[in-house]
Formats: C-alpha cells, sequence, structure tokens
C-alpha cells in the first residue's frame, strides 16, 4: 500500500489522483468535480493499493466520507471505495506549467499511470480534468 498526499475523485469509474501539498488546492479541485458530477474518494491522503496488475484509490479509515471545505470545515459527503486509477495531476502554479508538455507517467509499484500537471486554481480546471479522461492519448485502455 502506498499512502499519498493527494486528494481523489471517481469520475465515471475512473480514479483520478490530485496530488500536492497543503494548500495546493486538491480539496477545492475535488469539491469542484464533485459539483460536476464526480464521488469522492478521500481528500488529503488516498491509499493506492496495487493488485491484478491496476492501481486502485481507497480513503485511510479515519478519514472516508470527509471534505474539508475552507470556510465550513470538514463536511460528511458520500464516497466510493477501490476505485481503479486512472489518471494523476500533480497541482502547480500556473507560471510553472508548460503550455504543450510531453506524455508522462507515474508507476506505483510497476503499474504506469498518466500524469500531467494542472493549477487547481484555474477557473477551467475542473473541465481540463474531465477532458484528459475522456480524450488523454495515454488512457487508451481506461474507457
Amino acid at each position: 500500500m502506498i499512502r499519498c498526499h493527494a486528494s481523489s475523485v471517481a469520475i465515471e469509474g475512473r480514479g483520478v489522483l490530485l496530488r500536492g501539498p497543503s494548500g495546493a488546492g486538491k480539496s477545492d479541485l475535488a469539491l469542484r468535480l464533485i459539483d460536476g458530477g464526480g464521488q469522492l474518494i478521500s481528500d488529503d491522503y488516498t491509499e493506492i493499493h496495487v493488485r491484478d496488475g491496476a492501481a486502485f484509490l481507497s480513503a485511510p479509515a479515519g478519514i472516508a466520507g470527509r471534505l474539508e471545505v475552507r470556510g465550513l470545515g470538514l463536511m460528511p459527503l458520500a464516497a466510493v471505495q477501490d476505485i481503479p486509477l486512472a489518471l494523476v495531476f500533480d497541482l502547480r502554479p500556473y507560471e510553472t506549467i508548460e503550455r504543450m508538455p510531453d506524455a508522462d507517467v507515474e508507476t506505483f509499484e510497476g503499474i504506469e499511470v498518466p500524469r500531467r500537471v494542472l493549477d487547481p486554481f484555474m477557473a477551467s480546471a475542473a473541465a481540463i480534468v474531465r477532458l484528459a479522461l475522456r480524450q488523454d492519448p495515454l488512457l487508451t485502455g481506461y474507457e
């Protein structure tokens, strides 16, 4: 099991890992994705379990079903577990992101997963995540 400092959301049955340090915008972007039809997997920390040639996302037991919403505190939300990981986003400030990056992957115990970089505070961030899930060429076989 791998524990990441990352929030995670399921979109149409596929897990998206939103990775970054405290204050990077993980919970904020997760909330926007959930508001757009996604489902919470975990907030702030996510466990990755590798089995049967795939990586799966779940919440640590102590934080399952809760999302930190700035200004409201910890809010209870319905959550899903054991969702296949399809895409990793490393959250970074806008000015540090390449406009036309090469394809990249992250490897979890031998499992390669497409990885992208995103500014979570851009107005289009949630739409970019959904677009990447639909059209990223590295996701062939995840659909």
